[in-house]
């Protein structure tokens, strides 16, 4: 089957399998390999990315399920040579250690701080609670959405 979608702003068509996964369609047919595959079940959360805006667990998605939506990848975040706010929190803040939930932890707070400017730790705390991080104990995750939430992009950093 077709399905046609924006990735990072980009139109894209391809032929795919009904059943392909949408974390495969972006790896393997798209090449974005910033979107991690991890438990295959839902669980670990680092397979998100965004539909429309919200967080969705690709590797429990279908690419036709997103035919004719918006997906956005951890490589959409950066503005050119311009980071995300989230993408620099996480730098200031050693937001991350092994890195294998980052890319989906990131996309999650930029979907949190896109419908809520300034979370308090709860609200961070409950956004990232669908995904595991094994390494930092979540407080320096917590740090660099909060950091992110203080530095919000302007049209002047972004240009």
């Amino acid at each position: 089957m077709q399905v046609t979608m924006t990735v990072n702003g980009a139109e894209v068509t391809r032929d795919v399998e009904p059943r392909l996964l949408l974390v495969h369609f972006l790896r393997d047919t798209l090449g974005l390999t910033g979107t991690h595959w991890g438990c295959d079940t839902s669980n670990c959360g680092t397979c998100v990315v965004l539909v429309d805006g919200v967080p969705v667990k690709s590797c429990t998605a279908l690419a036709a399920m997103t035919s004719g939506h918006e997906v956005r990848t951890v490589e959409g975040l950066a503005d050119g040579a311009a980071l995300d706010p989230v993408q620099q929190g996480f730098m200031e803040e050693h937001g991350l250690q092994c890195g294998f939930c980052t890319p989906g932890m990131m996309l999650t707070a930029r979907a949190l701080l896109d419908r809520n400017p300034d979370p308090d730790e709860a609200e961070i705390r409950e956004a990232i609670s669908g995904q595991i991080c094994r390494c930092t104990g979540y407080a320096t995750i917590v740090r660099a959405v909060r950091w992110a939430a203080a530095h919000p992009a302007t049209e002047e950093v972004r240009a």
